[in-house]
């Protein structure tokens, strides 16, 4: 099993991204879903996360930019991004808990995909 993340890329503020991050492999079910970032010199962070059949949580410093949601059908989370900011430049990590067919439990991060803001 494993996690591809992808839709990274250099824009100006104001502007807009769209990540996606598919799981693909043995899987049985997706408990959760998340966003992570890590700034250069920086600890990794929560961006957003969302739980089957839950309500997304977010990130106080992305509330009201950024949507995150779920296609369960294509095992795929997705991370819309208004209104960026320098602040936001970052690489961005998905993580998901997977159950595999064999019943085992897994925590995945995906490779990461650099989201730069700059003018």
């Amino acid at each position: 099993v494993q996690l591809q993340a992808s839709g990274g890329g250099l824009v100006q503020p104001g502007e807009s991204l769209r990540l996606s991050c598919a799981a693909s492999g043995r899987i049985y079910s997706i408990n959760g879903m998340d966003w992570y970032r890590q700034a250069p010199g920086k600890q990794r962070e929560s961006v957003a996360a969302i739980a089957g059949g839950g309500s997304p949580n977010y990130a106080d410093s992305v509330k009201g930019r950024f949507t995150i949601s779920r296609d369960g059908s294509k095992n795929a989370v997705y991370l819309q991004m208004n209104s960026l900011k320098p602040e936001d430049t970052a690489v961005y990590y998905c993580n998901a808990r997977i159950l595999t067919l064999g019943r085992v439990y897994e925590d995945l991060w995906g490779q990461g995909t650099l989201v730069t803001v700059s003018s």
